[in-house]
This record gives structure tokens, sequence and C-alpha cells, in this order.
């Protein structure tokens, strides 16, 4: 597997993670690749984690609304069962824990 497929699984997984912990279950594109550089130095343009929200929406994991330059993401049932390990995700890197 080569790093930069594991680094899109990761990134993806904390995408959706920080997504569930959030009171609205939304964030910024601005606010996911801040949070993906400074807690997990995962440094990435913006139009690289754009890119990974694309990603998620075609697997119904996120809901994606323009808002200006930046796309604001918002967890779908899909993303929430891959965190609850009731169904799996290809290509997100999957909780040690279920996230309820």
């Amino acid at each position: 597997m080569s790093l930069d497929r594991i680094i899109r699984e990761e990134a993806r997984l904390i995408i959706l993670r920080s997504l569930a912990e959030q009171p609205n279950e939304s964030a910024t594109s601005s606010a996911l690749r801040e949070l993906l550089a400074e807690m997990f130095a995962i440094v990435r343009e913006r139009e690289w984690v754009e890119q990974e929200l694309d990603w998620l929406k075609e697997m119904g994991a996120v809901r994606l609304t323009p808002a200006g330059s930046v796309k604001i993401a918002t967890l779908q049932p899909r993303g929430k069962e891959h965190l609850a390990h009731q169904r799996f995700l290809a290509g997100v890197k999957r909780t040690g824990q279920p996230v309820a």
C-alpha cells in the first residue's frame, strides 16, 4: 500500500470523526484543513481536502454545501455507519473502537 493511499484513508477517517464531534455534524473545508495540519501533521492545500470531501460525498458519507470559497461538509448516515462499525467504506481507515 502506498504512503499516499495510507494518508488519504487516514484523512478521510479524521474528517468523519471530526464531523461527528461537532454539535451540528458540520465543518468547513478550511477548518478541516487546519485540523488535519495542526493535529495530525497532514499538511495539504484546501483543494486537496476538498477533493477528499468530494470523494466522501460520492460514497454517501457527507453532504457538501458550497459557501463562498469553501465547502461545508455535513456527516450523513453512511458516514455514521462507518464510524459505528455497522457498514464499512472501502478507502476509509477503520476506527479501533466504534464511534456512537
